[in-house]
């Protein structure tokens, strides 16, 4: 851990190529950090081979129950009428959540102050708290404080809707369609790792991804699993630092 998950990633980067050091990392580390770091101790597409993206994971939208927005539209002109007073929560500065937010600023065109965190738990104990406003986390971490009625969800940064929460609508249908913010998983392993060794843990991983015992576990908390090739997730990967580096 620690840097965004970028000290474990070049951990990986620099190992042995012999298939027993890989890592299952986040965007954060594969993707944002490449346009936020001056100098990342590894590159992405060189150092790494990737193996499959594991799963995505949209970020939840929530505001804190004092808030007295219920929806986005009553959200956005609580914004606009308190433009700079409105805060958002995140796990630290270049995190998923932290773009997110400003994904979110720049889309909807509102003025709100990020607050970034060291890591999730402490900016989930705020929000419940009400010592901030709002904040976009992964589905997994904040479904237990929605569930509990602790906060409010707002929208999901995905196209389609999260069979954890069937009623929470995604960002498209509330009219901000620009927001697509999914954290997401991938499986890689140092560059010069050989092909043979590549082919067979995609092999068993994809496998995993596909049992009933994986799915009946991770879909139920807003994970969608994926279990792409090598090929195609080294393209999504790409986008993701086009995409990110844009934000």
């Amino acid at each position: 851990g620690g840097a965004g998950g970028v000290i474990g990633t070049d951990a990986v980067a620099k190992a042995e190529p012999d298939g027993y050091t890989i890592s299952i990392t986040s965007a954060g580390a594969l993707a944002i950090s490449k346009s936020l770091q001056e100098k990342l101790p590894y590159d992405t597409l060189k150092d790494l081979k990737p193996v499959t993206l594991v799963a995505k994971v949209p970020e939840l939208l929530v505001v804190a129950n004092n808030v007295p927005a219920k929806s986005m539209t009553e959200l956005l002109a609580l914004a606009k009428a308190k433009p700079g007073q409105l805060n958002f929560a995140s796990t630290g500065p270049g995190s998923m959540p932290h773009l997110a937010g400003e994904l979110f600023k720049s889309a909807a065109g509102i003025d709100i102050v990020h607050v970034p965190y060291k890591g999730a738990a402490p900016a989930v104990n705020d929000i419940v708290g009400e010592q901030v406003q709002m904040v976009f986390l992964d589905i997994p971490v904040l479904l237990p404080q929605v569930q509990a009625g602790k906060v409010r969800p707002i929208a999901i940064g995905s196209r389609e809707r999260a069979s954890s929460l069937p009623n929470v609508p995604t960002t498209g249908e509330v009219g901000l369609p620009q927001i697509q913010a999914e954290n997401w998983y991938g499986l890689v392993a140092p560059a010069a790792t050989p092909q043979a060794v590549i082919d067979k843990l995609h092999k068993v991983t994809v496998e995993a991804l596909r049992s009933a015992e994986v799915k009946d576990k991770l879909a139920p908390q807003g994970a969608i699993l994926v279990g792409n090739t090598p090929a195609e997730f080294t393209a999504y990967i790409q986008s993701e630092i086009d995409k990110w580096g844009k934000v």
